[in-house]
């Protein structure tokens, strides 16, 4: 093991998370911003870069670059949480604190994950 493991439980959330795009796209389209085009393709897209960024987190060719662009699409999903506050149908039933601590855990994600950049 070349990586702390917790870094390696990072990749597996991702690749897991992007997984479940394919297996339950209908729930993240539910969550799609409606100004956003083409909610399967994009839920697949982004379901298909969680697995490769998550996969690139384990090799040294690529960790750092897939960290910069995991950064990156953490920030962009910051537009899925925000629509979940503001859409009931979107909230997805869930509790409105919930879906507010879905916020700062955003940038604690992204915290983590800038835990691995060199400095």
């Amino acid at each position: 093991m070349q990586y702390p493991w917790h870094l390696y439980l990072m990749a597996f959330m991702y690749v897991l998370a992007g997984i479940f795009h394919f297996i339950r796209p209908k729930m993240y389209m539910r969550i799609m911003p409606r100004y956003l085009p083409a909610h399967k393709t994009l839920v697949y897209l982004s379901g298909l870069a969680e697995i490769a960024l998550g996969a690139g987190l384990c090799f040294p060719e690529t960790k750092n670059w897939s960290i910069y662009a995991i950064i990156l699409m953490l920030f962009l999903f910051l537009l899925v949480h925000f629509y979940m506050l503001s859409s009931p149908k979107a909230g997805a039933g869930l509790p409105k604190w919930v879906l507010i601590l879905r916020i700062p855990l955003q940038f604690l994600l992204i915290w983590w994950a800038l835990f691995y950049l060199p400095l």
